[in-house]
């Protein structure tokens, strides 16, 4: 079956747990979103799946496409479909955006396209995601903006066309106009042939497409799973009902 599946997963940080039987499956052709307060090890799922050697898998799995892909290095899970949109995207002086995704594509599609038809492609995307051309030039995230590194890592996906693509509060940061064009970038890439799974605090990026699965995790378990409704009921409510009283910040 074609999904990224997780089974009872459990891990570690320097000796403490933060992850305690995870169970989540994303399938092709849907948009997952996944809520829950701050510390429910959303973001550390995240890089958990991207091979993140700092998080030490001590039970579970991670199957993709009845795959067992548990052990795998970042680089053989990205050439296996797998993409991850950072929370925090990293400052690299001295690469260009350019540079970098031309070596990022070329690595993960085992190709070797040239200067000139990768250009091409590179500033397509960044016409669909209104972005100024010359950011092509300029070194990766130096000096971006919050929204404008948020836009280089949707930009990522459109040039990498993943199979699986998980991205981490991509949202964090955006003024509504620039919400509208990442929310529209992600709703380009849904199809039949790609899974999406949507970490967020906020349901304003979801009116630009339509999610087929909620899952809330809260203290490092999934705790419920849904459709649209419940991104409504913990707008309204937050995780009173899980035994947590922070705020949902979902608005």
């Amino acid at each position: 079956m074609q999904q990224l599946k997780i089974e009872d997963l459990h891990v570690n940080v320097e000796g403490k747990e933060i992850l305690k039987g995870v169970n989540l499956t994303v399938k092709l052709g849907n948009v997952h979103v996944l809520m829950g307060p701050n510390g429910a090890g959303k973001s550390s799922l995240a890089n958990v799946l991207m091979g993140n050697p700092k998080y030490k898998i001590t039970s579970g799995k991670i199957i993709l496409d009845e795959e067992d892909i548990t052990y795998l290095g970042p680089t053989e899970r990205a050439r296996k479909g797998i993409f991850l949109s950072f929370q925090y995207p990293s400052e690299i002086t001295g690469v260009t955006m350019s540079n970098f995704l031309r070596t990022a594509y070329n690595s993960v599609k085992n190709e070797n396209v040239s200067v000139i038809e990768f250009h091409k492609l590179l500033k397509e995307k960044m016409v669909e995601l209104e972005m100024d051309t010359m950011f092509g030039k300029r070194y990766l995230n130096d000096g971006f903006s919050g929204g404008e590194k948020k836009k280089a890592e949707i930009l990522q996906m459109l040039i990498l066309q993943p199979k699986y693509a998980v991205l981490d509060e991509c949202d964090s940061g955006l003024d509504v106009t620039a919400l509208k064009i990442v929310g529209q970038g992600i709703k380009n890439m849904t199809s039949s042939k790609r899974g999406i799974l949507l970490i967020t605090h906020y349901s304003r990026i979801l009116n630009e497409m339509s999610p087929d699965v909620v899952s809330v995790m809260v203290d490092g378990k999934v705790v419920e799973d849904g459709d649209y409704s419940l991104v409504k009921e913990i707008e309204k409510d937050g995780y009173k009902k899980y035994g947590e009283v922070s705020e949902a910040n979902v608005n």
